[in-house]
């Protein structure tokens, strides 16, 4: 599978998603409080030197952002069948960052991934399987209209799936659903331990599956004896659950030791998780330093 489609670069650097949020006062914010933070979200990833950004997803937690938005659910409780949302949720933030760089992700979060952080206060789901289906039928209308706007990749976030929580098959196919309804190339990211869901996930219809290793080097090895099927490899190479900030030196380690295991054509250099929960200087500075790593590595290569 040719992989230039959507980055001809070896060892291309991404974000996982979020980023800080910077307040700002101002006539602009009282339109819009947090134009400001998307801007600035947006300026410092194009300041580290990432190649492909994303919107900095700082309109709210990764669940709230999509249900508060989704006719059907109210605050945590489904009240009802979930329908599309009346209009697009992330695409203007999206929209905003493909005005500043020529590659953007879209990112949604995953139906599984949703469908736990809810509450069924209706008859009209048994079950959080059955509510997972409508969400991915629900999020097709957002992914579609990402893909309208440009975005390069279309990622899906779906961290519940690593916690043994989630239906592997229902997940999968709520995965597809979306994956099936577009062109572009789509990612799934899911953080945690992979021990015992790897062989499941190897198994969705995506290009990219996103995992981390700086936090979780275990996944490294569980993932070294098992095949990628073509598809290519987030590779998270920085801690997003710490503050401190990694020496280059230290990121570059371990690219070498993913490198060490995988081609460095199908890898893709990010963070492990979202950096939300980081300060500004420490997310500005593990991306400006994973960007240094990934470049020393490519030189050397």
């Amino acid at each position: 599978m040719a992989k230039a489609y959507f980055i001809n670069k070896v060892l291309a650097t991404t974000v996982v998603g979020s980023y800080p949020v910077t307040k700002s006062g101002g006539l602009r914010s009282l339109f819009d409080p947090l134009h400001a933070a998307v801007e600035t979200a947006v300026a410092d990833q194009i300041a580290a030197g990432i190649d492909i950004i994303s919107d900095g997803q700082i309109r709210g937690d990764m669940i709230q952002v999509f249900t508060a938005q989704l006719p059907g659910i109210k605050g945590q409780d489904v009240i009802g069948k979930v329908e599309p949302a009346a209009g697009a949720i992330t695409v203007g933030d999206t929209k905003y960052a493909l005005s500043k760089a020529p590659k953007v992700k879209g990112i949604i979060t995953g139906p599984s991934t949703l469908a736990h952080g809810l509450h069924i206060s209706t008859p009209m789901y048994r079950n959080k399987e059955e509510l997972a289906l409508d969400l991915a039928s629900a999020l097709i209308v957002e992914a579609k209209s990402l893909e309208a706007a440009g975005v390069a990749l279309l990622q899906i976030d779906e961290p519940i799936l690593s916690t043994g929580t989630a239906d592997l098959a229902v997940g999968k196919q709520a995965v597809e659903m979306i994956t099936s309804a577009i062109r572009i190339p789509t990612c799934m990211h899911v953080c945690g331990n992979l021990a015992n869901v790897l062989d499941e996930l190897l198994k969705f219809n995506v290009n990219v599956l996103d995992f981390e290793f700086s936090r979780n080097p275990a996944n490294l090895d569980i993932l070294s004896r098992r095949d990628l099927a073509g598809k290519m490899l987030g590779y998270g190479c920085v801690d997003s659950a710490s503050e401190e900030v990694e020496p280059v030196q230290e990121i570059r380690k371990r690219i070498e030791k993913g490198l060490a295991t995988f081609d460095p054509k199908i890898m893709l250099i990010d963070p492990d998780c979202g950096m939300r929960m980081r300060s500004r200087e420490s997310a500005y500075w593990k991306l400006k330093n994973m960007v240094e790593a990934a470049k020393e590595v490519r030189i050397a290569l």
